[in-house]
């Protein structure tokens, strides 16, 4: 890898336009460009159905993996969940994501190369701030669904998916993004691959048809259209009433069935649900239920991936005495808070919230090692009964129980005063602004916790 000036390679199909790029090395044989590298940046200018494959091969190869690799034309599914979407117009562009890219990768479990299939995993996300395990939709695999990104790093692990993702969520490592779609799989096999058919209610029988069928209105009967004719005549064959006029006499009932195995007549069919890959037949309801989502790293995932993979105690440590939670559970938490003031009359609590501004103007990589100092000095003001959420890099709350307005207005001055959260970083332009809300004296009538955040969050603008 050059110090400043990155190694571009494109793999180009015949007829491809030239690339704005100096310095570009054109190859047209994926073997030949894997053989010549090692490269920094890749370009693939190629229909999106070839650089889909193409960046399948590129992602399984230890010296690709992590590699910018773009896409110059139209993508595909795989495009979108493997490459980098479509390069920069501009070289100087190019470069400087390159150089972001890098930055980055140093930064990434403090410069230990990801081994596991865990770090891989976390490692390609890291690299990327918009990076994302999509899901795919194929329906060549049993669940229909699967995710590129986890297969091409998996190498010769067998990882499932679905379970793999779930686990990592529970962790606080990622989280459940766009809901893609919701499965009804086979509470056997797990296979998506499912036949509903209709069959009878009494047997089970699946020979069954819809049958014309009368109503008798002078003694209730239903039954199929050719037992009431007799003779040229319509008669009721329970109880021998002659129907001459329809709406008066007798109806059609909108939909009936006649099973051609037991005879049985009915209206509604019993659904079943039958597993075209093991056989299994199950009743609909008893189908496992699962929801297909893309997958992002938490801001739990990103301290975890700068604080070092190896480390894991230490980050769960830093968690833990943040008393860090997800922004759902801090939502319920203040939620359940407001409920007791309510009920209750107290105890009193307060919520603070803190924006940084003008935290872009440092760097990204700056950014990150002044968000982990301010980490480290909000723990020296953080209670053991606190409990905090990181709604953006930029957004955190902190929920006080017991503290009234007068505890609240004692932390939002230490917290903004010079030798507070901020410290040396207001010297670098960084600005800390802060709103605060007190219970029971500030509560609306109605609000709960997301409520209360989304206002609380409009005045931080």
């Amino acid at each position: 890898m050059s110090a400043t000036t990155p190694r571009i390679a494109v793999l180009a199909a015949p007829g491809a336009r030239e690339q704005p790029y100096p310095q570009l090395h054109v190859f047209h044989d994926l073997g030949a460009l894997l053989a010549a590298g090692p490269w920094d940046v890749l370009l693939l200018d190629q229909p999106g159905a070839q650089a889909g494959q193409a960046l399948q091969q590129l992602r399984r190869a230890e010296g690709c993996r992590f590699l910018p690799i773009y896409c110059c034309r139209d993508q595909d599914d795989w495009c979108l969940a493997l490459g980098d979407g479509t390069p920069p117009a501009q070289a100087d562009a190019l470069v400087a994501q390159w150089r972001l890219w890098r930055g980055r990768f140093a930064l990434f479990n403090r410069g230990v190369a990801p081994e596991r299939f865990d770090s891989r995993v976390l490692a390609w996300l890291w690299l990327r701030a918009a990076g994302e395990v999509r899901a795919l939709r194929d329906t060549a695999v049993a669940r229909h669904y699967r995710y590129p990104l986890l297969e091409v790093l998996a190498e010769e692990e067998t990882v499932n998916d679905f379970v793999w993702l779930q686990l990592m969520a529970q962790q606080g490592w990622l989280q459940a993004g766009e809901l893609v779609d919701r499965l009804r799989l086979c509470n056997r096999c797990g296979s998506g691959r499912l036949n509903y058919v209709d069959v009878c209610p009494e047997c089970g029988d699946l020979d069954i048809a819809r049958q014309p069928s009368l109503h008798c209105f002078t003694c209730g009967h239903v039954g199929p259209q050719e037992l009431f004719v007799r003779e040229g005549l319509l008669l009721c064959p329970n109880c021998l009433t002659r129907l001459r006029h329809i709406g008066s006499d007798y109806d059609r009932p909108l939909e009936n069935y006649g099973c051609r195995h037991c005879q049985a007549f009915f209206v509604d069919a019993r659904i079943e649900a039958r597993c075209l890959d093991c056989g299994q037949v199950q009743a609909p309801e008893r189908l496992r239920v699962r929801e297909v989502r893309h997958y992002r790293l938490t801001d739990a995932g990103r301290l975890h991936c700068r604080q070092g993979l190896g480390e894991a105690g230490r980050t769960e440590l830093t968690l833990l005495r943040l008393n860090l939670r997800g922004g759902r559970e801090f939502a319920e938490l203040l939620s359940w808070q407001i409920e007791l003031v309510r009920r209750y009359g107290g105890p009193p609590f307060s919520v603070l919230g803190m924006r940084l501004h003008n935290l872009r103007t440092l760097g990204e990589l700056r950014a990150h090692a002044l968000i982990d100092g301010l980490l480290e000095r909000l723990l020296e003001m953080v209670r053991e009964t606190d409990r905090c959420t990181r709604a953006s890099e930029e957004l955190f709350w902190m929920l006080l129980p017991h503290t009234d307005a007068a505890g609240l207005a004692s932390l939002r001055q230490r917290l903004t005063r010079p030798s507070g959260l901020l410290g040396d970083a207001a010297a670098h332009g960084i600005a800390l602004s802060t709103v605060g809300f007190s219970a029971p004296q500030d509560l609306l009538e109605q609000e709960d916790g997301p409520l209360l955040l989304a206002r609380l969050a409009g005045e931080l603008e």
